[in-house]
């Protein structure tokens, strides 16, 4: 059995709290590693989190000055070398699919490392980043780990809601981020990846607390429940609200912004039902696409939805933010408003579109100058290549 066999069979065998252990056993044994160190991205993506044994204290690295946090924004292996030193450290991006989950850090004995043995450790990262989806299924472990604070329930029910942070395949990118990662309350964003269709939904929730978590939760799931029946989508949206009405009666309701594209001719059809806002960056020019907006979800008794459309090119970058980036106030108590969000998505041009959102809202908190934000703000950033 080669080594990178031998990992791949100690993760998938190991306890699912114990996956950095048996990692560094069967690396030892079969590499020689001297230290192996697995660092998780917290909620907030500002910081890298130490995995680390029961004995141990929480250690963190930034993730905007330290060697884990460029390898993490560059999504590229590093290797650091030491003069006089025997060993090497490696640093690996640990992700999935483009979703961005952390740092492996191995040290090798030597003074180089060869390609081969970088493009395997590249694997075993992959690897471990697989497994450890599977194991947060059946352990709070990770979860843990990635809090550098205190999580509000409403926040530990978003977090749970979401589909992921980032997708990555042929025909497109998505990248997300929720700001306040630890006390969101009603914002949410939802995508399904299929060979013929990306389906993608930003929701702007109604209340505070428990309340507006509860209420998104019931909506996305009911979207879900109508896009997994196989319904077109403005029928999808009618019996999301019909479910958010009925709970409800009128007194409670959500803004919704919901679209389906056609990777192989880049049509989308949308249902604009309230306020989040869509923004695209068409070579070096921003625009807010003008939707028909109609009525939110629950507001109203049997309401018709229609589907508008339009086409994304390849090479656009589509900005999707709820009104708690747009309508945040400066010192000034001017609006972020079109014209600085359009600055701000301007600057990110030769930013993957993992790290837009983050960029975006960093712009956002420099623009307030420190004022705290009053609403929950969401960006999802979605950067479309299309079928060759």
């Amino acid at each position: 059995m080669n080594g990178y066999e031998a990992v791949a069979r100690a993760l998938r065998q190991a306890r699912p709290d114990r996956l950095l252990t048996a990692l560094r056993g069967v690396l030892g044994a079969h590499y020689d590693a001297l230290t192996v160190d697995l660092l998780l991205v917290d909620y907030g993506m500002t910081a890298l989190c130490h995995v680390t044994e029961p004995h141990q204290e929480p250690r963190q690295h930034s993730l905007f000055n330290s060697e884990a946090g460029r390898v993490f924004g560059s999504q590229s292996c590093r290797v650091e070398k030491f003069a006089g030193a025997e060993q090497v450290i490696v640093r690996l991006p640990v992700s999935v699919r483009g979703d961005r989950l952390g740092v492996l850090v191995v040290a090798l004995p030597g003074q180089d490392v060869s390609q081969d043995l970088l493009g395997e450790m590249g694997r075993i990262a992959q690897t471990l980043g697989h497994e450890l989806l599977v194991a947060e299924r059946d352990t709070d472990f990770y979860r843990v780990v990635r809090r550098r604070d205190r999580l509000t329930l409403a926040a530990e029910m978003q977090w749970d809601l979401l589909a992921g942070r980032a997708y990555e395949c042929l025909e497109y990118s998505l990248g997300a981020q929720l700001e306040p990662a630890y006390s969101i309350r009603g914002d949410n964003f939802d995508w399904s990846a299929e060979s013929d269709r990306l389906w993608l939904s930003v929701t702007n929730g109604m209340g505070e607390g428990i309340e507006a978590s509860l209420l998104t939760s019931l909506a996305v799931n009911a979207l879900r429940n109508a896009r997994r029946a196989g319904i077109p989508l403005a029928d999808q949206v009618a019996l999301a609200d019909k479910a958010v009405y009925a709970q409800h009666g009128g007194e409670r309701y959500l803004d919704v912004l919901m679209l389906s594209f056609d990777p192989a001719t880049g049509e989308v059809e949308v249902v604009d039902a309230g306020s989040p806002r869509l923004y695209v960056l068409r070579e070096d020019t921003v625009t807010r696409y003008p939707f028909e907006a109609q009525m939110p979800l629950g507001m109203a008794e049997d309401t018709v939805y229609t589907v508008q459309h339009f086409t994304v090119q390849a090479g656009d970058r589509l900005v999707f933010v709820s009104d708690g980036v747009f309508e945040a106030h400066g010192a000034d108590s001017v609006p972020f408003g079109d014209r600085a969000l359009a600055r701000s998505i301007l600057s990110t041009r030769l930013l993957p579109a993992a790290s837009v959102p983050h960029e975006v809202l960093r712009n956002l908190a420099e623009y307030r100058q420190g004022a705290p934000g009053v609403d929950d703000a969401l960006v999802v950033c979605l950067d479309w290549r299309g079928k060759d």
